[in-house]
Order: structure tokens, then sequence, then C-alpha cells
């Protein structure tokens, strides 16, 4: 049996620059992985199978798991099956990629499983395939994403390593990415200078500081009825309150562990039904795949 870990991602910057003419979006962004993850189990069997728990967390169907092991069963042209366990920790469409995270655990996973040998470059072309932000999770880590947010290029470690996310308690919407790309207009759009600054204070070690940016703060109070009351109660335990990709949910960076379980604390007992997590950011994982758990 083979279990790995699927980290869930936050955005340091996330600025889009345009539409495209294939209906995408132009994007430069910075991507980092925490070490809020679900756990996915890999064991071989006849049939290509999936359950989740807890059971109602995600849909089993046309899950993006399943999706992956069939585009790898496909491309690596076997019948071989799997019994496939997804353990979800990662609040569901929330912009933390949990989704995506699971999807390159499942591509790494089965790979082990079916075919060890099968090329990395290939795992890479039906990650893209899957959703932009799949093809993240084969590395993880911190990364600069351009084009549709799969080109990417690895950075190391910011010196920030700690954070703390909250989680809203919006309702579950699969189809939220696309409708808030959809509110989107020029006056959201920018140049790519602020992830660039980004990028350039990652390099150099230097604090990020006011640096941050997120497209999506521009419509996120249109877009999620918690947003205004979530910033302002995240926000008054100190720190740049930034949403979490897509959102709805928000992150913050802080200084050291303490502070993270203290500001989790905090949130749990604020009466705002809102979910709150103390994160570690993490770097890139082994060219083996993901975190395998003993």
């Amino acid at each position: 049996m083979i279990r790995l870990l699927a980290p869930a991602k936050i955005n340091l910057s996330l600025e889009v620059i345009g539409k495209r003419d294939d209906g995408y979006h132009d994007v430069r962004t910075v991507l980092q992985a925490v070490n809020l993850a679900d756990e996915l189990t890999f064991e071989a069997a006849a049939d290509l199978t999936l359950s989740v728990d807890p059971s109602r967390a995600v849909p089993v169907e046309d899950n993006l798991v399943l999706r992956a092991a069939g585009a790898l069963r496909a491309a690596i042209a076997t019948g071989a099956g799997a019994r496939i366990t997804l353990r979800k920790r990662i609040p569901v469409a929330a912009g933390l990629g949990g989704g995506s995270s699971d999807a390159a655990a499942t591509l790494l996973g089965l790979r082990t499983l079916w075919a060890p040998d099968f090329p990395d470059a290939d795992i890479y072309r039906i990650a893209s395939s899957l959703g932009s932000d799949v093809p993240f999770f084969i590395r993880g880590g911190t990364a600069l994403g351009q084009g549709r947010g799969d080109a990417l290029e690895m950075l190391p470690l910011p010196i920030h390593r700690f954070g703390v996310i909250m989680a809203t308690p919006e309702p579950v919407d699969a189809a939220k990415t696309s409708r808030l790309y959809g509110m989107l207009g020029p006056a959201n759009f920018s140049d790519g200078a602020r992830t660039d600054e980004v990028v350039r204070r990652i390099r150099a070690g230097e604090p990020l500081s006011g640096s941050l940016r997120n497209a999506f703060e521009g419509v996120a109070a249109q877009a999620y009825a918690s947003y205004n009351d979530a910033c302002a109660i995240f926000g008054g335990y100190g720190g740049r309150v930034m949403l979490a990709g897509s959102g709805p949910a928000l992150f913050k960076l802080v200084d050291d562990q303490r502070t993270a379980d203290w500001t989790v604390g905090e949130i749990m007992e604020s009466g705002s039904g809102s979910a709150a997590f103390a994160v570690a950011l993490v770097g890139a994982w082994s060219e083996s795949g993901l975190q395998e758990i003993p």
C-alpha cells in the first residue's frame, strides 16, 4: 500500500494580466505549499475505485482523483486497477488547491503502483490537462507561475515560515473560480510588477511585508457574503490578511509557531463559525513525489 500526503497551497501573490484568446486568463503568481494536507492511499485492485473520508466531504462522481487516475491509466495503456482512499483535511473549494493536490498525488502514487518508469514530462503533461494548479503540486515548495499558472519556475522558501489559514463558513461552490474570473474587469488587471517584487524579495531573503497582492480581492466582497466580516475579525489580530487563491479562505503570514497557535485559538473562540489552521510553509518534495507516510 502507498500512502501520500497532498498539501494545500496559498498564493503569496496573484496578479491577472488579462484575458487570453483561448478563454483562460494570463496570470503571474507565487504559489506556496503549506503543511495542511489531505491523505491518499493506493492499493492494487482489479477495478479502479475511490472512497472518501468523511464520506460527504467531496462527491466521488467525476472527482478529480478519478479523472487523474483515468488519464494516467489511458496514457500508460494499462488495464490495472487501484483502490484509492482519500481522507480530506483541506477545506473544499476554499482557494487552497486541495482538489488539485489530490490529483497530483494520485498521478504520483499510481505511477509508483503501475509504471515507475513513466516519464516525468508525461506526468506534467497530464497534470496540466487536469487544471492549472495541478502541475505545481507535482513538486510543491515555492514557485512562480505564469501563463495559465502552469508554467513554473522553482523558488527558494521565503524567510516567513509560518502562517494561519481562516476558512470562512461560505457555501461550497465548485464553480466559484470561474465565477470570480468572470467578475474581473480591466481595473483588476495589472502588469505583474507586484509579483516580480515578491519574487525578488524571496530570492534576496527579505520580508515580503506590503508587497503581497491578490487580484481577486477587488471582487471578493461582492462574491462572498462573509468576506468583509472575516477580514475584520482576522485583521484584528495584526498582520496583512490575504485571500487564499480565489477564496473564500483567508491567510496571513506570522513570525512563529506560537503566534500561529494563538491566532488560531482566538479565531476558534470568536464565534464567527470559521475554522482556523496553524500552518508551516514547506519546500519542494523529493524527486520521487509527495511525502510518503511510513
